[in-house]
């Protein structure tokens, strides 16, 4: 090689390496020995082997720093994988709780699916590790061991009411288990938050949790909590604001998490439903209809302003008079005016029901007959019955099938479509017929 060729090769090489990275400088550094006698090692090479190693030295320097980013591509993956993180707002106003932000409404070919659950607090780590298998086993361990005991005792035959109960519980629970392996297969790899505990309310006496449904019976539920809590000696004595904001009684939430895990491993869990749209008719009468200090002001003043057209200045300011068809525009809004409401939020998004494997189902249509079942079961006091009495707008007729028929009629195919949509995991998990010969 030339004395030219040499000064030519060196100021190319000095090129080179000052467009390289720090990584490939290193590499080469560290295989010539010193920077400075590169040139003189290449200079000895044949022109093939001079271009095999430069060949096999931007390999590995791009080998190596795919390596050295991979950490990094993980985390961009991880926070562009699409799901739903909402915020929730768990105060408790005067006549219920609003889930600012919270959007239930789901596009209808996405009905089927369960949103993300939110970022949650390490409560129950112990919970989320075990398997399905294992959540079922500790569903059947608490105190409902009365089931297995009435249909053993029955011998299997026909038998009479208790059995009959029994058999609806366990077929109740075999529909939910299999709508949550189709729908929501990762639930048992899923941490429990506080907030999916909140509205369970905790009887320690009797070792009862029980997930509040509003229009499904929770404020006689409340007054058999109390008296079974010894707050109370008969529900039929409990005003309908005491039940509500005087009943002493405890959320799971207000406990640690070493008392939470206990109680749901060990406590019987009690939830009680009730035909969606029969419910949803039921709240917006009782918060519509009549009069109501705070859903008027805060709800129907925000519903009138956003969908009624030339709304009157006395609408406008008291927010009464709100219709069914603007409550439903409401509803089915993805930007709601105001949030979401627990006396129409969906029981799947509610209780969470696939998350914490409830041991007896119960429902608002033969509500008496299973809620007495349940007293009976778990060893409550002789004299205590579930109360049947209507004390919130007593002269009202109660919400009915019927009624609620007379409501829907006054909407379309496509917002009847909609709101089944909205509802459409309750009527999975909950075996509900389709309100609807039309709804698909």
């Amino acid at each position: 090689m030339s004395v030219r060729q040499g000064l030519t090769f060196q100021r190319t090489e000095r090129l080179f390496m000052r467009r390289m990275g720090q990584v490939e400088r290193r590499l080469l550094e560290a295989m010539c020995g010193r920077r400075r006698l590169l040139p003189l090692v290449l200079m000895k090479l044949p022109c093939s082997l001079y271009c095999s190693l430069w060949f096999l030295l931007l390999l590995g320097a791009g080998s190596t720093l795919i390596l050295l980013q991979l950490p990094h591509l993980s985390v961009m993956v991880q926070q562009q994988t699409p799901g739903t993180n909402s915020d929730f707002d768990t105060g408790n106003p005067a006549e219920g709780d609003v889930a600012g932000g919270y959007d239930t409404a789901q596009p209808l070919e996405n009905r089927a699916s369960f949103p993300t659950l939110h970022p949650p607090l390490p409560l129950l780590q112990q919970l989320s590790n075990s398997s399905p298998a294992s959540h079922e086993d500790q569903a059947a361990r608490p105190k409902l061991h009365f089931l297995e005991d009435i249909l053993d005792s029955a011998g299997g035959g026909g038998g009479g009411p208790q059995q009959r109960l029994a058999q609806t519980q366990a077929s109740r629970r075999r529909v939910l288990r299999e709508v949550c392996a189709k729908y929501q297969p990762s639930v048992a790899n899923q941490l429990l938050s506080r907030r999916q505990v909140s509205r369970v309310y905790v009887e320690d006496r009797t070792g009862l949790l029980y997930c509040e449904v509003p229009k499904a019976g929770c404020s006689n539920w409340k007054r058999v909590l109390m008296v079974l809590g010894g707050s109370a000696t008969s529900p039929v004595d409990i005003p309908h604001d005491a039940a509500h904001n005087a009943n002493r009684l405890r959320r799971l939430d207000g406990y640690d998490r070493a008392a939470i895990a206990e109680r749901l491993h060990d406590y019987t869990k009690v939830l009680f439903v009730r035909e969606p749209f029969e419910r949803l008719v039921s709240a917006f009468r009782d918060k519509f209809e009549s009069p109501n200090s705070y859903y008027h002001p805060v709800f129907g003043r925000a519903i009138i302003s956003k969908y009624r057209v030339n709304a009157s200045r006395s609408a406008l300011r008291t927010g009464a008079g709100v219709t069914f068809r603007e409550f439903v525009q409401y509803l089915l809004d993805v930007h709601r005016p105001v949030g979401m409401d627990i006396h129409w939020e969906p029981v799947s998004q509610l209780c969470n029901p696939c998350l914490l494997r409830y041991n007896f189902i119960g429902k608002f249509e033969s509500l008496e007959e299973e809620a007495n079942f349940l007293l009976r079961s778990m060893g409550a006091p002789e004299n205590l019955s579930f109360p049947h009495f209507k004390d919130r707008n007593p002269l009202a007729e109660r919400t009915s099938s019927r009624i609620t028929q007379s409501y829907f009629a006054q909407l379309d195919s496509m917002e009847r479509q909609k709101i089944y949509d909205f509802y459409y995991m309750d009527y999975l998990m909950f075996n509900y017929q389709k309100p609807f010969k039309d709804l698909h």
